[in-house]
């Protein structure tokens, strides 16, 4: 860090150790320009599909862009898209609140408590290593082929990554701090709310985001399962026709869902933690 040294207006030297650090440039971007380079990824994305699609770069059966278009709008009048995105989006954040819920909490119960540890994370890691997709038969064996198969697989892949999150957060919090705060009589309940929740709420967060992420992979697997309407439906239908343009379609929409979760996040990060926007800027 460079320091410079500055002589007042009457001529005097400033006290000896004291220095004024030099001024720097406001680097801040505009959101105009911030959002022109979030988009730039996507919009070169689209233009190689396009070059691609019509050069014969890439595959035939993968459908340009002008197909997709009049695929999507056929779907949208045809196939009642609006409702089978709704109807899986349904299923995701319901499997995904429930999931997310319950890693919050064991990762709570984890972080805080030593026996909730004892009790708790070797059990959680020895299961977060079996695949979720290897147990939808499994599940279906158990709860049929209804909604309640889905639901439960979604919550259980969304477990984990919020657990491992909320417990790295909430071990992560200075122990300092911690005894800082307990010498100011702040203890039991009132700590966790008021201190240990919001130091670790930057991983809590992402742990959000991860299971909102993996709450769409488990979709896919999910509406494997005898779906009579969803996203998972019409790609199963477009299997058994070889519409590669529809699966396009449907591969899309599941990408932009997980898109969507993202900038839900974000958008809680903004409200949650305003002073991460001050200190990126």
């Amino acid at each position: 860090m460079v320091a410079v040294e500055e002589r007042s207006r009457s001529g005097t030297r400033p006290p000896a150790g004291l220095v004024r650090l030099a001024p720097t440039p406001s680097r801040e971007r505009s959101r105009l320009a911030s959002l022109s380079l979030r988009t730039l990824g996507p919009v070169l994305l689209f233009v190689f599909w396009w070059i691609g699609s019509s050069t014969g770069f890439l595959v035939r059966e993968l459908s340009s862009p002008s197909r997709f278009v009049d695929t999507f709008q056929d779907l949208y009048e045809h196939q009642q898209l609006v409702h089978q995105v709704t109807t899986s989006l349904t299923r995701a954040l319901t499997g995904a609140a429930i999931g997310a819920t319950i890693g919050l909490v064991l990762g709570a119960i984890a972080g805080l408590w030593r026996m909730g540890e004892e009790l708790l994370d070797s059990s959680l890691q020895m299961l977060r290593t079996i695949p979720f997709l290897a147990l939808v038969p499994l599940f279906i064996v158990w709860m049929g082929i209804g909604e309640t198969p889905k639901i439960v697989l979604i919550a259980l892949a969304t477990v984990f990554p919020m657990y491992l999150n909320t417990y790295n957060g909430v071990r992560s919090v200075d122990r300092k701090v911690l005894e800082a705060m307990r010498s100011f009589g702040v203890t039991g309940w009132r700590l966790v709310r008021d201190v240990v929740f919001p130091l670790a709420l930057p991983s809590i967060l992402t742990g959000l985001r991860f299971a909102l992420g993996v709450s769409v992979l488990a979709l896919i697997a999910a509406e494997q399962i005898n779906s009579s309407a969803g996203l998972g439906y019409l790609m199963i239908q477009a299997q058994q026709y070889l519409q590669a343009d529809v699966l396009v379609v449907c591969i899309v929409i599941y990408a932009a869902l997980g898109l969507l979760a993202d900038i839900l996040v974000r958008v809680a990060e903004r409200f949650l933690m305003p002073w991460r926007a001050s200190v990126s800027r």
